[in-house]
This record gives C-alpha cells, structure tokens and sequence, in this order.
C-alpha cells in the first residue's frame, strides 16, 4: 500500500513505511499518508489505511488546518516585498476599525500580538463561519489575553486579521489572492478551500472503543486564512520546496529565510525543548538538526509538514481523524530516517568564477583583541567571517557595491563591516560595528581603541 521511487535506497524505503505503518496502527487512524522530498523533488509517497483494497496517494486531498497560516503569511510577505506596507506597520494603518489596531503586522504573523488563542463561542471549528461574519464577531469583546508584544500566544484570530488586511490592500477575497499569487505559480492545482474529489472524509474515533463517528467539514468563513486549506501531500511536497528555497515567481530565497528566523520569544517549557517560532512557521531543534515547518488541526484531520534545510529534505504526514497519530513528530521522524540513512552528498567544490581583489585582500587571518578569526571567500560570493578555535562570533557577508559589507546572521546581522585603508591604499585594519580587527593581536600600528601599551608584550617573573 505504497507508492515508491527508485532514488531512495530499499532500506530507507522500507524504514519510512515502518514509520507510518506504527503511527497509523497506534494512533488508530483511519488513514495516514506520506511524501518525502529531497534535493528538490519527491522520492517517496507512503499510505496506510483501514479500508481494505483501498490506498490514497499523494493525490487524495485532506484538510490540512493551521499549514493554511503559512500560506496567508506568504501573501502578506508579498506584500512587504513589493512595498506596500512595513512589518512594523500597525494593523490599523491599513485595516482600520477592528479594536486590535494596535497590533503590528509582524507581531500577528509572529503570535505576539496578545490576542486571544479563539474566537468566542461557540466553538468556530465545529459551526458555520456564517455565524462570524465580521472581524468583531471573530474578535469579540475583549480581543487582547496578554500586553502586545511581551509573549508568544498562538491565536487564530490573529491570522483571520492577517487574511483581511490581504484582501483590504489587493481588493480581492482571500482564496481569489491566494490562488492567483501562490498556488497558480507554484503548480498546486490539489490545493483549495473546499474538498475536491477525490477527498478523506474527516472522522473522530472513540478514545476507548475502537469505533469511528464523522465529524462536521465546516466552512470557516472569515476563519478561512487562520485554517481552512484542503490539500494533498504532492501538494504540500513541493510547497516545502518552496518553503526551503524560495521561488521569484512567488517570494524570493531571502524573505522565505527570514520565515526561518525566530520571531517570538519562546516560553520557558518550549526554550526547554529547543522550540521557538518564526513568521508562520515552527522551528524544532531535534536529533541534532534544526527543523522548520507547521503542523495543522481540524476535527477530523491532522497535518503536519516539516523541512530540515540544511539536509535538504522534507516531509508530508496527513491523516483523517481528529486526534491519534502525532503527525508532525511522524513528519520529523521521515526526516531523520533519509537524512541519517542517506546522508546528503555535498556540491563538488568549485572556485570562484572573478577574483575581486579587494575582497581577496581581506581574505585571512585577523584579530579581535587577542581572539583569531580567519575570514574567507567562499565560491558562492560574500565573505564568511569565522573564529579559529571554534568558539566566538561568526558571520556570513555580502557586499554592498561601495567596499563595505553587511552582516546576514548571526550577532553581527544588519551590522557594517567596513575595511579602513592607510593613505597607501592597503589595509590597515576591519572596522566590524566599532570592534577593530587586525592582522596581529593588537597591532601598534592600529587605531586600537584604548591604545596599545608602549612596552607592547612581556613576560611575568
């Protein structure tokens, strides 16, 4: 009951199928299905069911919850990327009159806004959207659970206003914007907001009874962007791809990175566990690698979709019951298996195509005070700043056109690396954000902050 693919090895594929066979026998699901990607491209596609003689593929579409955040959070990063509106906007510059005006856009795409984790009663996942027709509905009375900007409190509403604010700017519904600017692009022709056969239909199964019951598909209504997505795992295999490298055609690789980055503080329990979260999307430090992706809920569905970019591999786990098969851990599991059993092989190193002598200049050994740092230029452009022992500050840079650099991770993000040239034109030292380095530890012949002693190095009797 498994669709495979030659590209993994039959161990691997083998190791994968054990993986959701266990989750769907323990977590009593009626289905379970899985997709594998790596380097770009799915390598496997696994299904278990209960039904006998009847296996759904990565064509069977299955409600897919709060994955549907990240899609509205892309739309929104569209809209920053084309200079519509800031992050750091408050919501109320472009969608006035909801009482959360408040609220940043990057504090609602982060859950830090303080809203409430739910709409009022009754329970919106379970009753029509009709009975929340306007953003105060959705809200109520008393929107705010926490001060904004001081803790990370998952909220649904949040995302319904982010879903307004799209429709405010482009002046069209939700599912029209979404459609026209991501799903058309990236080829999800299986993604939509209502089911299209072939379906899961949703079930909840008897927590002590192994009987089964359906539960209601509703439609969300003004909920929508917050979690009502149906999709399949052929689908969502190649939104991953999308969600690790980016697409022009969608968002660029740089804003798909800064979806990566934390963006909220975490809570003492998930500090703990290595978990944070960044701009519509979880990020898990597990089994020594660091894991990006959503998972999702509705009555009757589980989803849960994971990325380790730095193997270069994702996995797809969806399933039709409410509760039961721990999807995202499953999803993380697939990860693991590929990347530890097919350890991704590198790039064949390659040098750089131009030589810039000026950066080639900077290239070596240079001194923080008495730390050594060496400071490469690596084939892919920019300059890689790094310490020798392996402990201390370390950045990646890219070039700015004018002999400096700035910082893209890491404590000197955003910060000017900026070469100083004595009047002959060669280096006397790096100015990194005030932080001199130089070619010897205290060079006497830099403008050390502080000076350097006149007697210069000695020994103690």
């Amino acid at each position: 009951m498994t669709t495979s693919h030659d590209d993994l090895l039959p161990g691997t594929r083998r190791a994968l199928l054990h993986r959701i066979a266990v989750a769907q026998s323990e977590g009593r699901a009626p289905s379970l299905v899985a997709s594998v990607v790596r380097d770009g491209k799915a390598v496997w596609n696994g299904a278990r069911t209960s039904v006998a003689g009847h296996g759904p593929d990565e064509n069977v579409q299955y409600r897919i919850g709060s994955i549907t955040k990240t899609f509205t959070a892309v739309l929104v990063l569209r809209l920053r990327d084309e200079g519509v509106l800031d992050l750091g906007d408050p919501l109320e510059k472009h969608v006035p009159g909801t009482g959360a005006g408040e609220v940043t856009i990057s504090q609602l795409l982060a859950h830090t806004g303080g809203l409430a984790a739910e709409s009022p009663a009754p329970w919106w996942e379970r009753t029509p959207g009709s009975l929340r027709p306007e953003l105060t509905d959705v809200l109520g009375e008393q929107p705010f659970r926490h001060p904004v900007g001081r803790r990370h409190h998952y909220s649904n509403p949040g995302y319904t206003l982010l879903g307004a604010l799209v429709e405010e700017v482009r002046g069209a519904p939700w599912e029209e914007v979404l459609r026209r600017e991501i799903l058309e692009p990236l080829g999800l022709h299986r993604t939509s907001a209502h089911p299209q056969a072939p379906h899961a239909g949703g079930w909840a199964v008897h927590p002590w009874a192994d009987a089964m019951m359906p539960e209601p598909a509703e439609d969300l209504g003004r909920m929508a962007p917050a979690g009502q997505l149906w999709s399949t795992t052929g689908d969502l295999a190649r939104f991953a791809v999308f969600l690790a490298h980016g697409d022009d055609r969608v968002l660029s690789a740089e804003s798909v990175r800064e979806m990566h980055a934390p963006a909220a503080p975490p809570e003492t329990a998930e500090l703990a566990a290595g978990a944070s979260y960044g701009l519509a999307l979880q990020i898990v430090h597990r089994d020594g690698r660091t894991l990006v992706g959503h998972s999702g809920s509705l009555p009757g569905f589980l989803a849960g979709l994971v990325i380790s970019v730095e193997d270069d591999v994702a996995a797809v786990v969806l399933s039709n019951c409410t509760s039961g098969p721990p999807v995202f851990t499953v999803a993380a599991d697939l990860v693991r298996i590929v990347a530890e059993a097919e350890p991704r092989i590198p790039e064949p190193w390659q040098p750089l195509s131009e030589v810039d002598r000026s950066a080639l200049e900077l290239a070596g050994q240079w001194y923080w005070g008495t730390q050594a740092f060496g400071l490469r230029l690596p084939a892919d452009g920019g300059l890689v700043l790094g310490p020798l022992s392996g402990v201390g500050r370390g950045a990646r840079f890219r070039a700015n056109g004018d002999g400096t650099w700035t910082g893209l991770d890491g404590y000197y993000a955003g910060e000017l690396l900026r070469p100083v040239r004595r009047p002959d034109g060669t280096v006397s030292h790096l100015d990194l954000g005030s932080f001199v380095f130089t070619r010897q530890p205290y060079d006497e012949g830099a403008p050390v902050p502080g000076g350097v002693d006149p007697e210069g190095w000695r020994g103690v009797r």
